[in-house]
């Protein structure tokens, strides 16, 4: 065992036996060594940039990088192998069977997620990365029930998103500290399967998460050049595409690029997380209460605005400007209602696709067919680059407009607590990813739910029969609404639904909304490993 390093579970053997390997986990160690002091930095910075930001200070473009915006010439990397043409992606976690029909879907790449569709078990984490490994090398064929599962000739690129700096790996441990879940999940799959990877023609690619100010970026930046020199390998082979999903990023959109110019293969519009940013960040600003989540539409006045932004910032640096998630999925027992929802997904890819993106998400295979068909019928070359956008101009006042049209309804509060209730349930169970009302719901749609919740008692905000939600009431409809959660998601077990239903409850009382459901849940997956670490044990 290395020095310093320390596994507190005993889960998923086989899989740790082939993952963390002794040279394996001298690297995690050194990668936490060097970089984990200005990941805890700039973790108390964002602390310290909510507290101004609730103390009224603006959110605005930085002064002291405005040379980096105003500077026409630079440029980031060209398209890495493989990612010149990212029309349709689609993304999922990690289990065996998602890995190879999500590579064998006929989409260009497949982002693989060891962070919102995930839950972070141990298990789920330490084998999401033997299944990477295995579907690289083309071992990972195998049957089970009757059904095969193997490879096609040519799979989906493999992009990979670890999770965000936010979030820690409690089961490992260096020096007595957890290790960044980030580090953890890049540093495991980079070391494994990086020269493989360019051996067979692509390279180590990523999504990065829920950044929230450049020097996020420059830290990703600083481990990518430590990491290629560590293994030998060239500078500038890893790629990596930003998600832009929180209020504070699109104000650093250039400055993102700029940090990580080398190593960049663009942004993207993770819509949902931006929903629920823009609402936890203007979480002292009674003008920033929004109505029902399905209002919340992308062509509201602030999401427009940052869509148009992207795009813009992205094809000036030359760079691909990627939309957003199709999260629906295929109606089987009714035609007519699938067609309505097709449609919805055929016109949501035809907005993106006029406006300038270079691709998009989706959840299932079956709405792959629809995004190709649009994006080929109105993206002819691999990209669109070349549409500059010089039109859009964007002011920081368009970023923060809080106007959208819609109301506050009795039926948007029982749909929200419906969905924070089955998805933390499941969370907590081990399952990131699960279909709701036919969309397949991750964290970020539970992390909206929430905050939406604790927002609308903050405020004292009325439906629009007149009523006052006050925490009472909402208090009142968990306990009407949670018997009926094991029916619109059969896996959910009592005891889960049980911490569920008290943590919501928490939520909507506290002065402040919690930064992530996510780190306040993780304790308990920890523990269901045999991982309890002296430093956790007061989380709970």
């Amino acid at each position: 065992m290395v020095s310093g390093v320390q596994i507190h579970s005993k889960v998923a053997e086989k899989a740790q036996s082939v993952i963390l390997t002794e040279d394996a986990l001298a690297f995690l160690a050194a990668l936490h060594r060097t970089f984990e002091s200005t990941r805890q930095s700039l973790l108390v910075a964002r602390e310290e940039a909510q507290r101004r930001w609730d103390s009224g200070a603006p959110f605005d473009f930085h002064p002291e990088t405005a040379h980096i915006r105003a500077e026409a010439s630079w440029q980031c990397a060209p398209p890495a192998p493989g990612l010149e043409d990212r029309r349709v992606e689609i993304t999922g976690p990690t289990d065996r069977k998602m890995v190879v029909n999500a590579l064998n879907s006929g989409a260009k790449t497949y982002m693989a997620d060891f962070e919102d569709s995930s839950s972070p078990t141990f298990s789920n984490m330490v084998n999401g990365q033997l299944n990477l490994r295995d579907a690289i090398r083309r071992e990972i064929d195998f049957d089970t029930g009757g059904k095969s599962y193997k490879l096609v000739e040519k799979p989906c690129v493999l992009i990979v998103r670890p999770r965000g700096w936010h979030l820690d790996e409690p089961r490992v441990t260096v020096d007595n500290a957890p290790v960044s879940g980030s580090l953890f999940d890049f540093g495991l799959y980079f070391y494994h399967n990086a020269k493989e990877l360019v051996k067979r023609g692509h390279g180590p690619y990523f999504y990065l998460p829920k950044m929230e100010h450049y020097l996020e970026a420059r830290l990703w930046n600083d481990v990518f050049d430590f990491s290629q020199s560590y293994i030998g390998m060239a500078h500038g082979t890893i790629r990596a595409t930003v998600l832009v999903e929180t209020l504070p990023a699109v104000f650093n959109m250039e400055e993102i690029l700029f940090e990580l110019r080398a190593h960049s293969s663009g942004l993207n519009c993770g819509r949902w997380d931006y929903i629920f940013s823009f609402i936890k960040k203007r979480r002292a600003d009674r003008s920033a209460v929004l109505p029902d989540r399905k209002d919340v539409t992308m062509t509201v006045p602030f999401m427009d605005a940052y869509v148009r932004l992207l795009i813009q910032t992205c094809h000036r640096r030359k760079v691909a400007a990627m939309g957003g998630m199709a999260a629906q999925i295929p109606i089987k027992d009714d035609p007519e209602a699938n067609d309505a929802v097709m449609e919805r997904v055929r016109q949501d890819k035809l907005r993106e696709v006029l406006a300038g993106h270079d691709g998009t998400w989706i959840a299932h295979p079956l709405i792959n067919k629809i995004a190709l068909e649009v994006f080929n019928a109105h993206m002819l070359g691999p990209n669109q680059y070349h549409v500059r956008r010089e039109d859009v101009k964007v002011a920081a006042a368009d970023l923060l407009n809080p106007r959208v049209p819609g109301k506050i309804t009795d039926e948007g509060v029982r749909s929200n607590i419906s969905t924070s209730l089955a998805y933390t349930s499941a969370w907590i169970g081990g399952n990131g990813c699960i279909p709701l009302n036919y969309l397949m719901e991750d964290a970020a749609t539970a992390e909206i739910t929430r905050v939406q919740l604790w927002q609308w008692v903050k405020y004292n905000s009325r439906l629009d029969s007149g009523q006052y939600i006050t925490a009472e009431y909402v208090e009142k409809l968990i306990d009407e609404l949670a018997p009926g959660v094991k029916k619109i998601h059969a896996g959910v077990k009592e005891d889960n639904l049980k911490i569920a239903v008290d943590y919501l409850k928490g939520q909507i009382k506290k002065e402040w909304p919690s930064e992530f459901l996510t780190s306040d849940l993780m304790p308990y997956l920890a523990i269901a490993d045999g991982a309890e670490p002296e430093w956790q044990k007061s989380a709970l």
